[in-house]
């Protein structure tokens, strides 16, 4: 399981080192896609399989939609290594769609890593703390 909130910096050539303590999940390589949200989404091979998987179950090639989506969520997406350092090199489509600056937060969601541009991960926090509880509330309403 991935946990944890990481502030890190994208160098010059949108380097960034994936945190010490995670480094050991992503030894089989690093595949990185396109959030629905302002972010870059970070799996390892079990994670972006299931990711996979997950979304060729859900993506109906034959509509238009469908075929948008996985355009979406595919075309931009890499698989990287890490060099000895831990770092990984962020694709400009990528930087891009996040808004990436220098300083980022790398934070642990579960099967995932997500990289942010700091400022946007505040705003992103700030807007959601004050309604946790009603949607924690709403969800466990549905779920029955």
């Amino acid at each position: 399981m991935l946990l944890g909130e990481y502030e890190q910096r994208l160098d010059d050539k949108n380097r960034m080192t994936i945190p010490a303590r995670l480094r050991e999940h992503f030894a089989d390589g690093v595949f990185l896609t396109r959030s629905l949200d302002q972010c870059v989404e970070v799996y390892d091979r079990d994670g972006w399989d299931a990711y996979v998987s997950r979304n060729a179950e859900r993506l109906d090639t034959y509509t238009r939609e469908g075929r948008r989506m996985e355009r979406y969520l595919f075309g931009a997406a890499s698989r990287l290594e890490m060099d000895r350092a831990g770092r990984i090199a962020l694709p400009s489509a990528l930087v891009k769609h996040a808004e990436l600056d220098r300083d980022v937060i790398v934070a642990g969601v579960r099967d995932r890593l997500e990289i942010w541009d700091r400022d946007a991960w505040h705003r992103e926090n700030a807007t959601f703390e004050g309604s946790a509880g009603d949607v924690a509330e709403r969800l466990a309403h549905e779920a029955r």
